[in-house]
Parts: C-alpha cells; structure tokens; sequence
C-alpha cells in the first residue's frame, strides 16, 4: 500500500520482501505510460521488474549490462550507453534502503543507508528494451549516481540519486528535455537520512534475509 500511495500506482503485484539485492536481479521499477484514453495525454505510472544492469538495445552480448549498473549524473548525457535511455525512457527504482562499503584494513564494512521516517522513496533510474536476434527480451535498467552527501562521504564518494517525490513527475515525463533535469541530480539531503553499520554477510549476494540490515 505504501508503494501505492507514494508512486501513484494503480495496482502492485505481491512481492516477498528483498534484503540484498544484486546486479543482473530483478528490481522494483515504475515507469511512464501514457494514457491513450485521457483527453490530455496524461502520464500514468506503471510498476515493472527489471533486470539491473543496463543492456544497451545495440550491445551484442546482454552480459554488458552487468557492466552497466550505475550511470554517473557528470556524464549521462555523453555515454553512448546511457544518453538515448536518459532523452526517452527515464524512470524510478523503489528502495526502502541501500549498502555501501568502506574500505577498512582487512575487509569491506557495509553500512546500511535509509530515511529517517523509514519510508520507501525512488533512486533516478534509466531503462532500455534489448532484443536477441532469435528473438528473446530483456528490459533492464541502471542507476544513477552522484558525488556523495556527507553522511555518506566518510564511507564512499558517491551516492545513488535519490528524487524527491514532487520530482517523481517530472523525471517519468518524456516530454521533458532540458537542463531542469540534470538540477535533479544531486546529492540527497543528509539530515532526513540515517545510516548503520551491518554484517558483511550483505557481502555475499546469496544471503538475503531480515538479518541483513540489522544494526551491529
């Protein structure tokens, strides 16, 4: 219900809760539909999962997308990977949570990284539609990224980008196509943000339960 309310979707399929997350794994994703039906072609969000790990709809090989799961906000209009997804298929990727690692003497200490009000809230995402030649698609996407805030600066230099939910919008439209985008691309605030040290069991794709974002 609460991914209903917050990103405007008509209906959401029942999901298990997901712990640790991995790239080529499916991710929770809304994108732009645009309702033929409505007399002022309004947008309309739509929920998919998608594979994570950007596979460019000219790659010859779909495992370029394991390559692909951050876009940089510096470069995104630039990278041939990334600029036709950016003009015509942007879109959210919902998360409750996110790791990231610092680099400690004899191993990677993840942090767990959230909202304070512990709310659900969309990462600026790109999605492209790859076909095989014999015929099999995938729809897969990315990520963005931005410099990091500093709740996150002592642990990474980067960050996901996290959107505002009044930017939702704006961001899914394809119609947009200006410079009021790349405003949007910017470190998250630090003071609505919370973050925690947790197991390096995170470390290891393979486990993926409750545990996994627990406080040490």
């Amino acid at each position: 219900m609460k991914a209903l309310h917050a990103f405007q979707l008509r209906e959401v399929p029942q999901l298990q809760p997901r712990y640790n997350i991995a790239p080529t794994q499916l991710v929770s994703t809304v994108v732009p539909m645009l309702d033929s039906d409505a007399v002022d072609k309004t947008i309309q969000h739509q929920f998919h999962q998608l594979r994570w790990g950007l596979i460019p709809s000219w790659a010859k090989d779909p495992q370029m997308g394991a390559r692909l799961i951050n876009a940089r906000a510096e470069t995104v209009t630039e990278k041939p990977s990334f600029r036709s997804a950016y003009r015509h298929r942007r879109g959210l990727v919902i998360a409750d949570g996110f790791y990231e690692c610092q680099r400690q003497e004899r191993k990677k200490q993840p942090f767990y990284f959230r909202l304070q009000n512990g709310q659900p809230f969309a990462f600026a995402g790109l999605w492209e539609r790859w076909r095989s030649p014999d015929g099999e698609e995938i729809q897969s996407c990315t990520i963005l990224t931005t410099e990091a805030n500093e709740l996150l600066r002592p642990i990474h230099d980067r960050m996901p980008v996290i959107l505002d939910s009044q930017d939702y919008d704006l961001w899914l439209d394809p119609a947009v196509q200006n410079t009021e985008l790349l405003q949007l691309l910017r470190p998250y605030k630090s003071e609505v943000m919370t973050s925690y040290a947790v197991s390096t069991k995170v470390n290891n794709p393979t486990n993926n339960a409750p545990e996994c974002i627990n406080s040490l």
